[in-house]
C-alpha cells in the first residue's frame, strides 16, 4: 500500500495512478494533526488495513499529477540517519565503525518542495539519495534477528549538507538539521511492497543529469543491525525515520535553480527545486569526478558571497 497525504493534508491511497480519500476511514485515530494521525494509523495499522483496503476498492480520485502531494511523515518524533553506512563501490577495505546522528523533524519537507540553502559561510552544500525506513511499533533493545519485523514500511529520503560550517569539531548538528534539509516522499511504501530492501537501486539526478547511482547491497551495515544499534541507544516511536546512508561519490554541489529527483527502487520519484537568493556557484563535478582527476576535497565554490580568491 501506498499511503499519502495530499492538498490540505488529506490522507490518501495510491491506487494506480489515481489518489483515494481514506481521510473518513481515520478520522477516529486520536490526534491533533496530519502528523500524529500518520503515527497513530501507522500503530495501529493492523486494525485499518482491511478497512483501507476495502475504501480503496470501492473508491476513485484524481490523478496523481493533479493534487499538491504533501511529506507522508510530516511530524515524526525521531529522524536519525546512519552515517558512512555504504562501502563505495567497494573502494572502502571495511566497514566504517557504525554511526549514526539525529536530524531535526523540523527540517523535513516533501515533493514539490523547496530545499533553501542559507546565507552561511558552507563550503558546499550536498543532497544525498537514502533509502529511508520508517518504524511500525515502540521498539527498544531489538536484537537484529528481529528487527525487519519493527519495520513499516520505507520511503525516500534526500540529506541535505552544509559542509565545511564552523567551528569544525562543534558543526553537525548545524551542518545537517538546516530547515528544508530533510526532503521525503512522496509516498510512504508499506513494507510487503519491498521483497528485499537490501537490493534496490537508488538514482538521483540534478537537472535530468545523473548524479548518484548505487543498490543498496552495498551497505556496509544492513538494516537489521542499524535498528538493533540504533535502539540500543534510545527507543524509535511508530513513524520514527531511519535513514541507511548513501553512497558518497556521486555527490555534487546543489545550488540556485537546480531540480533534484530521487527514486530508490519502488518508492516513486521524489522531486524537490533549491533556491538560494546568494546565487552561490560551484562545478558540476561530482566527488568521483574530482578523484579521478586526481582532485581533493569537496568542489570549490566559484562564485558569490563566500567564494575564497583562487
Amino acid at each position: 500500500m501506498r499511503l499519502m497525504y495530499f492538498n490540505d493534508f488529506r490522507l490518501g491511497v495510491l491506487k494506480g495512478d489515481r489518489v483515494v480519500d481514506v481521510t473518513t476511514v481515520v478520522a477516529n485515530i486520536p490526534h491533533t494533526g496530519p502528523g500524529d494521525l500518520m503515527n497513530g494509523l501507522i500503530a495501529n495499522f493492523a486494525n485499518f488495513r482491511s478497512r483501507l483496503q476495502d475504501a480503496v476498492a470501492k473508491g476513485d480520485g484524481p490523478s496523481v499529477m493533479r493534487v499538491k502531494i504533501r511529506p507522508p511523515l510530516p511530524k515524526p518524533v525521531n529522524v536519525e540517519c546512519m552515517a558512512v553506512n555504504y562501502m563505495e563501490d567497494g573502494t572502502r577495505k571495511e566497514p566504517a565503525p557504525i554511526n549514526a546522528f539525529h536530524k531535526s523533524p523540523g527540517a523535513i519537507i516533501g515533493h514539490g518542495d523547496t530545499m533553501v540553502l542559507p546565507d552561511i559561510p558552507s563550503t558546499i552544500f550536498e543532497g544525498e539519495a537514502e533509502l529511508a525506513l520508517v518504524i511500525g511499533k515502540p521498539a527498544s533493545f531489538v536484537p537484529a534477528s528481529r528487527a525487519m519485523e519493527y519495520v513499516f514500511g520505507y520511503t525516500n529520503f534526500i540529506d541535505g549538507s552544509a559542509r565545511g560550517v564552523v567551528p569544525e569539531n562543534n558543526s553537525f548538528y548545524q551542518m545537517k538539521s538546516r530547515a528544508t534539509f530533510a526532503p521525503i516522499g512522496p509516498f510512504l511504501v508499506t513494507a510487503d511492497e519491498v521483497p528485499d530492501p537490501h537490493k534496490l537501486q537508488v538514482k538521483l539526478w540534478v537537472n535530468g543529469a545523473l548524479k548518484q547511482n548505487f543498490n543498496t547491497d552495498d551497505m556496509a551495515h544492513k538494516i537489521p543491525r542499524c535498528i538493533e544499534w540504533m535502539t540500543a541507544i534510545h527507543d524509535l516511536e511508530p513513524g520514527d525515520i531511519l535513514a541507511t546512508g548513501t553512497n558518497h561519490r556521486g555527490l555534487s554541489a546543489f545550488q540556485d535553480g537546480d531540480k533534484v529527483d530521487l527514486e530508490c527502487e519502488g518508492l516513486g520519484k521524489l522531486t524537490i527545486s533549491v533556491r538560494d537568493d546568494l546565487k552561490r556557484t560551484w562545478s558540476r563535478d561530482t566527488r568521483l569526478d574530482r578523484e579521478q582527476k586526481g582532485l581533493k576535497g569537496t568542489t570549490p565554490q566559484l562564485t558569490g558571497k563566500y567564494a575564497k580568491p583562487a
